[in-house]
């Protein structure tokens, strides 16, 4: 059964902080427009205060959930535990996206570790907080994070990082504006 939370306790966010793995949402206004859902990993998601949570958002194949932030605002964020005790967390809310030289960019930053392929930083006032039985939710083993990212980001540099955004992230496959355009 669902219980609705007021804010994120010491309980949850320690369960938060040690699932490997959590998943975004969003959606554009337009009725034929396409809904994404992507997982997330590693070590790119920290609890702010008890309504607010950031993630690092690298340098990717789309843009899909900053275009549809920059339209609407909306975003869910879904937690659910391979390992242990059968939960599920969901974190709704209206995220923005915080842009290199964003005032906010610096301060959200100081929270994270380095990343080359870093583009933005996006920030979540959570508006609802559920938590839920997991029982249908396998069980899996995690092994290891993947570097294949990291790798990929640093072989590009900053400017090769800078021209892939310009190709591959200006838009979102409904053409609305991602990255770049303000």
């Amino acid at each position: 059964m669902s219980k609705q939370r007021d804010f994120i306790d010491d309980d949850l966010a320690a369960w938060i902080r040690r699932q490997h793995v959590f998943f975004v949402a969003t959606a554009p206004e337009a009725n034929d427009g396409h809904l994404n859902c992507s997982p997330k990993g590693g070590d790119c998601f920290r609890i702010l205060g008890p309504t607010e949570v950031a993630y690092q958002d690298y340098t990717g194949s789309g843009a899909e959930t900053v275009a549809h932030l920059r339209e609407n605002g909306r975003i869910v964020l879904m937690f659910c535990a391979f390992e242990g005790k059968p939960e599920i967390a969901r974190l709704h809310g209206h995220g923005e996206a915080v842009f290199p030289g964003d005032a906010a960019f610096d301060e959200i930053a100081g929270h994270f570790p380095p990343n080359p392929g870093t583009r933005a930083y996006i920030r979540v006032s959570v508006t609802r907080i559920s938590t839920s039985c997991g029982f249908a939710v396998p069980l899996l083993d995690f092994r290891e994070n993947r570097e294949t990212l990291d790798k990929w980001a640093a072989s590009k540099g900053d400017d090769g990082l800078r021209g892939y955004r310009a190709e591959k992230n200006a838009r979102s496959i409904d053409g609305l504006p991602a990255f770049g355009s303000k």
